[in-house]
């Protein structure tokens, strides 16, 4: 998946020998990067800045997450079991139990539709915190071993018939495809499931396989319930707050490359198969959303230090959202982008994004607090 930060790959290494299938349960990687290497001045700026809404925002993330993901997980478990009744013999399921079959899938890709952006408000938590970064390779970031061995997603899927994909990628990206019907291994072929009988199959009207689908819902719900004891253990710091805003606010570049190469732009032509359900635009809004709230809590201590540059943060941060919402708003209107249209946009987030974060570096600095860069 096209969505690596700095320092993700680092982050990784530091889980790789320790990472399991998703039947077992993997603990949250050590904590390498986050605390202050100065403890005195993190000790003057504890004083300054009061970073407990960045946990609480969290873990309310955390526990919509898991509540999609167990709504998910009952829909795949109900899929699976109609399957299972006609001996996965998909044609005689669709002739026999069609309106079932439908309202299944329709509640489980709603779920999912509900799953997805309660993680993408927290990725910028997520992904900038080395001691929960692993997650958002698993559940969110990483690319599969065909595509990216180095930067795989640690995850294997046991199905239950005893097939096992190996690192098929991040666990939203597997269940997405499979959900959506993008990826032809995970669908059953031969099979013209018309769910709304318009006499068209059209697109996302598929019938998924039953145990990935099975499988890759119960990996999600799992590693969403690891994520959330891993963030009721998390302590936010100073240094690891400034930290998540300078490795995840200059990443506009790759989510702009993504949106155009998905089929919000390229139409039936793309081959992505992910990002297909929600427009990545909306996923940049929930993610600079999250990393908002995080710099709120440390404004009052980029104030001590200089106001203005404080109020310019806080100025650039919403108005570089502001500028997505702009996009995505007439992409919702019908405006049709092209890929030019595409890199052009997202060369002007990017550069707005590397001012910003330039200014955070720069404050961090002058605070005398450590960032991970």
């Amino acid at each position: 998946m096209p969505r690596f930060f700095p320092l993700l790959c680092a982050f990784a290494l530091l889980f790789a020998a320790c990472a399991r299938p998703a039947a077992s349960s993997t603990g949250a990687p050590s904590d390498a990067l986050s605390a202050d290497t100065d403890p005195a001045a993190a000790a003057a700026t504890e004083t300054q800045a009061d970073l407990s809404p960045i946990k609480g925002y969290l873990l309310d993330q955390t526990g919509a997450l898991q509540e999609a993901t167990a709504a998910l997980n009952a829909e795949a478990e109900r899929y699976y079991t109609l399957a299972e009744r006609y001996e996965f013999d998909y044609e005689r399921l669709w002739q026999t139990e069609a309106a079932a079959v439908v309202e299944t899938l329709q509640a489980a890709q709603t779920a999912w539709v509900q799953a997805s952006p309660a993680y993408e408000k927290m990725e910028g938590i997520v992904a900038g915190t080395s001691t929960l970064a692993t997650y958002d390779l698993i559940l969110d970031a990483g690319a599969s071993g065909a595509e990216d061995p180095q930067n795989a997603a640690p995850v294997d899927l046991t199905l239950p018939d005893g097939r096992i994909l190996e690192r098929p990628g991040n666990l939203f990206g597997v269940t997405e495809s499979t959900l959506w019907g993008t990826e032809p291994d995970y669908a059953v072929a031969g099979v013209a499931a018309d769910w709304d009988g318009s006499g068209t199959v059209d697109f996302g009207e598929t019938l998924p396989d039953a145990g990935v689908l099975k499988a890759g819902a119960a990996a999600l719900a799992h590693y969403a319930d690891e994520l959330r004891a891993a963030a009721q253990a998390w302590t936010p710091t100073p240094s690891g707050a400034f930290t998540m805003l300078v490795v995840m606010t200059p990443t506009m570049s790759e989510y702009f490359a993504s949106w155009r190469d998905s089929r919000f732009i390229a139409g039936e032509s793309s081959t992505q198969r992910d990002f297909v359900a929600i427009s990545r635009l909306a996923d940049i809004q929930d993610i600079l959303g999250g990393l908002e709230l995080v710099y709120a809590q440390l404004r009052p201590l980029v104030e001590t230090a200089n106001p203005d540059q404080a109020a310019r943060i806080a100025t650039g941060l919403a108005n570089l959202k502001r500028f997505v919402a702009g996009v995505y708003a007439d992409e919702q209107a019908g405006k049709r982008f092209t890929p030019e249209n595409a890199d052009l946009l997202g060369v002007e987030a990017q550069n707005r994004a590397t001012a910003i974060t330039g200014e955070i570096s720069q404050i961090a600095a002058e605070l005398g607090i450590a960032v991970a860069e």
